[in-house]
């Protein structure tokens, strides 16, 4: 087998170090195809490592398969960080990766051009794109995705075989065996039959969700249990569990670290369709931050002596997401120039007021309602919920328009013409803009510059600098100047305080 799909950008000898090492760090940023055996597997492997000679690296696990490698069943591909090499250089493959994780190639008639027609893009540009940075077409990148993420639920789940056909996008049982078996070389129950079948709870899905360590559990759960909303969301020692709706369907999931894998969040997700499993993983991935490249990211912060020694202190620190954008842009205007323990009880009358309520008997652990959706909140008077006219005003402007675009926050736009659509409303401003397009849109260099925290954070004396001084300063920080505002926000600030509450 020739290796004719390496990328020029993966350093043959720095991956070999890597692979000889185990490093996790490496873990997601390159696969390893050996050609003597036709198989890829992980960096961190435990098999005896091959000859460099005898190895390809890829940038990407659909390129290895498209190849004709087949997935190593010791270190299970499937079960990688979902890092890229490519992460951050090409924002177009960025957002159809976002698509093509919840779905967008899946079922029949999914097409690259549509997906390239979303994208603002030709369906040529696309393909050119995928193969510079990820070593092959879209298409084989969402065949490889429903594949591993199929076979990560033969190995985690007791699923039946046609549920979790159908969880992973393929059109029918019969299509999902015979792929299995051209791959494999076996049926999917057999590979099911090697492992021990793991225990859950009745009609709850369990699935462990990996990344790139140091991760900084407590700081994140800190960050959710002071926002956390009565009835929508509750946060336990080592447990965070929330409502759910997508696509008028809701259910619950819960998050928590794994005790059964290094490096891992564990998810359970109650849910009553199937086939909306992989956008569940792909948006908890996103609110809990898993796929950062860490290593790169520090890399570039350390260059600036105050935030290197906020990374030391704190090197898992990540930015915490939303399960929903436009439950994030509610929750930012509630909280303008108020603390956070006033803006989580406006949430909690609004969910009261404009709430779906779950259904019995998917209740659990005081979770009793989905949060409004905008189309609710919209139609809502606000007047009596206790914030200013002038906000409850922009809420329902804010409502009204995600109601009239439900793409507003698709991600097929770009951050720019996102931020300038939400510029265009009635009581957003530059802090309120960046804060969604830094936690929502997840956008990696989003800075609001004017924030009080983030001034005071910056300040190496008595004197806080200006908001223009630190935009000056944060030039060098791009483009992971999302991930300086978490540090700097880090750094102790009076209780109550705005800074405090973000």
């Amino acid at each position: 087998m020739e290796p004719i799909r390496e990328p020029t950008h993966l350093d043959r000898e720095l991956c070999y170090r890597a692979l000889r090492a185990r490093d996790a760090r490496f873990d997601g940023r390159f696969f390893v195809a050996v050609r003597t055996t036709g198989i890829y597997c992980r960096p961190i492997c435990p098999a005896r490592t091959p000859k460099l000679e005898n190895i390809t690296f890829y940038s990407s696990a659909a390129a290895a398969q498209d190849d004709g490698y087949r997935p190593c069943l010791r270190c299970r591909p499937e079960s990688s960080p979902e890092l890229a090499a490519w992460r951050g250089t090409s924002n177009t493959v960025s957002r159809a990766m976002m698509l093509i994780a919840e779905g967008a190639l899946d079922g029949e008639g999914a097409d690259v051009e549509a997906l390239a027609e979303r994208l603002g893009v030709g369906a040529r540009q696309l393909r050119r794109l995928f193969q510079k940075h990820l070593g092959t077409s879209p298409i084989v990148v969402a065949q490889t995705r429903r594949l591993l993420f199929a076979k990560k639920l033969v190995h985690e789940t007791r699923m039946p075989m046609a549920h979790v056909a159908s969880a992973a996008g393929f059109g029918s049982l019969r299509r999902f065996n015979d792929t299995f078996r051209t791959l494999y070389g076996r049926p999917p129950s057999e590979l099911r039959r090697l492992r021990a079948r793991p225990q859950g709870a009745t009609g709850a899905i369990t699935l462990s969700l990996s990344y790139i360590p140091p991760y900084d559990w407590r700081a994140m759960q800190r960050f959710f249990a002071a926002r956390a909303i009565p009835g929508v969301e509750i946060v336990e020692e080592n447990r965070y569990t929330r409502a759910i709706e997508l696509d008028g369907s809701r259910g619950t999931i819960a998050v928590s670290p794994s005790t059964k894998k290094h490096n891992a969040l564990s998810l359970t997700i109650r849910f009553p369709t199937v086939s909306a499993l992989p956008a569940i993983v792909a948006r908890v991935r996103r609110m809990f931050d898993l796929d950062a490249d860490v290593r790169q990211i520090h890399a570039t912060l350390r260059q600036d002596p105050l935030l290197a020694t906020l990374v030391d202190a704190r090197p898992g620190l990540r930015v915490p997401g939303a399960w929903d954008p436009f439950e994030l842009l509610v929750r930012a205007i509630l909280g303008q120039q108020i603390a956070v323990g006033a803006a989580r009880g406006l949430a909690a009358k609004l969910v009261v007021k404009c709430g779906d309520a779950l259904e019995p008997d998917a209740r659990t652990d005081g979770i009793t309602h989905t949060f409004p959706s905008a189309t609710r909140v919209a139609r809502a008077d606000l007047s009596r919920l206790g914030m200013p006219r002038a906000r409850a005003t922009a809420l329902t402007a804010c409502a009204l328009a995600v109601a009239r675009d439900p793409h507003l926050f698709d991600p097929t736009r770009s951050v720019g013409e996102t931020l300038a659509m939400l510029h265009a409303l009635p009581g957003i401003g530059e802090w309120t803009a960046q804060y969604v397009a830094l936690r929502a849109l997840r956008d990696p260099d989003a800075f609001p510059a004017t924030d009080i925290g983030i001034r005071r954070g910056a300040a190496e004396g008595s004197e806080r600098p200006t908001a223009a001084a630190v935009r000056v300063r944060a030039e060098a920080w791009r483009p992971w100047r999302g991930y300086a505002a978490q540090y700097l926000w880090s750094r102790e600030a009076p209780r109550g305080s705005q800074a405090a509450s973000r």
